[in-house]
């Protein structure tokens, strides 16, 4: 191996952890990226629509990178409230910016903080949303529990995947699915489906739901 292939590697893979966490000049190049690859744009806003979102749910995503889905989520719950957390603070500027109008209006509030230690609110939720993010997650399994303590009866939780290895496949994504189905099976998640949609490599979302309240004896 040769000095050029080793620093070129290097940089790649210097490049490859931006998209986990992005920062500095990079960073904001990476959001860019993000933001407007068309491929991108599609998966985020088909994950929104699998959640089926109501116009009064209340609704988190967690690390939304520059705030495509959580234009979408407000699109749709417009008498609702959209939380957004991200652990990049670049990402936090780039989606606050994309949408200003949303949080001018008390319909959008995004934080920096992570999936280890989300903000409190002030009522359950109806809805979560996390797009190629689960990856990024010290024990997902014990993150997920949390989240489920975080939503109402009934409510639901939406996991997009679209693997960007080089290679990636048809067996790529399915292989994905079933982990993220029982990372959830495993965090007390219930009424799981996948969905697919056929992009190059496909994108698969993994919904499921908490277990609705059980009704009062009469």
């Amino acid at each position: 191996m040769t000095a050029d292939t080793t620093l070129k590697q290097r940089a790649i893979m210097k490049l490859v952890r931006q998209f986990g966490h992005p920062r500095g000049g990079a960073g904001r190049l990476v959001g860019r990226v993000m933001a407007h690859r068309r491929s991108n744009r599609q998966r985020s806003i088909w994950a929104v629509s699998v959640l089926e979102i109501r116009p009064t749910d209340r609704v988190l995503e967690i690390g939304f990178g520059p705030g495509v889905a959580i234009a979408e989520l407000a699109r749709r719950a417009t008498q609702g409230q959209v939380h957004g957390i991200d652990h990049s603070e670049v990402m936090v500027r780039q989606a606050g910016r994309r949408n200003a109008a949303a949080i001018r209006a008390h319909r959008v509030r995004l934080a920096h903080a992570s999936v280890d230690e989300p903000p409190s609110f002030d009522e359950p939720l109806d809805a979560i949303l996390a797009v190629n993010s689960v990856g990024f997650w010290p024990d997902p399994v014990e993150r997920l529990r949390r989240l489920r303590g975080l939503l109402r009866p009934g409510g639901r939780i939406a996991l997009a995947t679209q693997p960007r290895c080089p290679g990636a496949t048809q067996s790529t994504t399915a292989r994905a699915a079933r982990e993220l189905q029982d990372m959830l099976t495993q965090a007390g998640f219930t009424e799981i489906r996948v969905e697919t949609l056929e992009l190059d490599p496909p994108v698969a979302c993994v919904v499921a739901a908490t277990a609705s309240a059980v009704p009062e004896q009469a």
